[in-house]
């Protein structure tokens, strides 16, 4: 039976968003060297080390298990789709507007938890999900930017997330956290080599560029950790809204470390989402207090 635990899921998705705000960096700067599916694949290597690492330390190995290889594959695809679209956004939008669409995952996650993970989808949560939607417009703008590329690309990127969310969710019910980051890194390697090695050639990072690769592998593999941990305490529409605390984080970075404009409809949309965040961890939190 699945502790409810909003508090310390809480904790473990800050440690997500300051994860998350770190590969986003680390993308930007290897984006000109390395290629999406690169990057993914040299990622999950890293990952399986130190999966294997970790896992051999504590002991938890033998709870690796094949029961449930199909929803693992399905989890996987979709995530990798979502993550390649990610980091091919990230070079065409600001921050703020690829995390505010990324944002749009609890919004679907809410909305299709009561058919697929059993819970349930009150009139609060429906609220918060709409406010919370409306939030995200704000930010990203699409009626002013248009529907770009990077647009688009950031849009579908959320969905790949929303099936990889679910799928995790349904994971966590029976397969330990061990489990669920050794054939995330597995399988997220083997469709980085097959896309990355389609055309021939794969880049080889160059000396300066390593940091950033080992950076995005230990900071996309914690997140996993953090999201899969917290996902075992709490449920699915409690977990994902703490990461919209990535936005003023995200803008934070932008402007500091990219010269990105400040714009006020960030911080207004910014309000709306943690708003409507706010909303739905408080109705959430009476239960367990209870």
């Amino acid at each position: 039976m699945t502790t409810h635990n909003p508090l310390k899921a809480g904790a473990y998705m800050m440690g997500a968003v300051v994860s998350f705000t770190s590969m986003a960096v680390a993308g930007r700067e290897m984006a000109h060297e390395l290629d999406t599916f690169e990057i993914m694949t040299y990622r999950s290597f890293i990952g399986i080390a130190v999966v294997l690492m970790i896992a051999g330390l504590a002991g938890t190995l033998g709870q690796v298990t094949r029961r449930h290889m199909g929803l693992h594959v399905i989890r996987n695809a979709s995530h990798f789709l979502g993550q390649n679209l990610w980091f091919y956004a990230l070079t065409l939008i600001t921050l703020p507007q690829l995390f505010a669409f990324e944002f749009s995952v609890p919004l679907w996650v809410a909305l299709l938890a009561p058919f697929i993970l059993n819970e349930r989808l009150t009139r609060t949560r429906a609220l918060a999900a709409g406010l919370g939607f409306a939030g995200i417009l704000i930010v990203a703008r699409p009626d002013q930017i248009g529907f770009s590329i990077g647009i688009i690309a950031a849009a579908i990127s959320a969905l790949g997330f929303t099936g990889s969310a679910i799928a995790t969710k349904l994971l966590t019910r029976t397969e330990s956290t061990t489990c669920i980051l050794f054939w995330l890194t597995i399988l997220q390697a083997i469709f980085g080599i097959i896309c990355a090695g389609f055309d021939g050639d794969i880049a080889w990072p160059s000396l300066s560029t390593w940091p950033w690769v080992v950076l995005v592998g230990l900071a996309g593999l914690l997140a996993h950790f953090c999201i899969t941990s917290a996902l075992q305490i709490a449920p699915a529409v409690i977990v994902f809204p703490f990461d919209f605390l990535r936005l003023p984080l995200a803008t934070a970075v932008g402007i500091m470390f990219y010269a990105e404009p400040f714009e006020v409809s960030v911080i207004v949309g910014a309000f709306v989402i943690i708003s409507a965040n706010v909303i739905n961890l408080r109705t959430e939190a009476k239960p367990a207090q209870a």
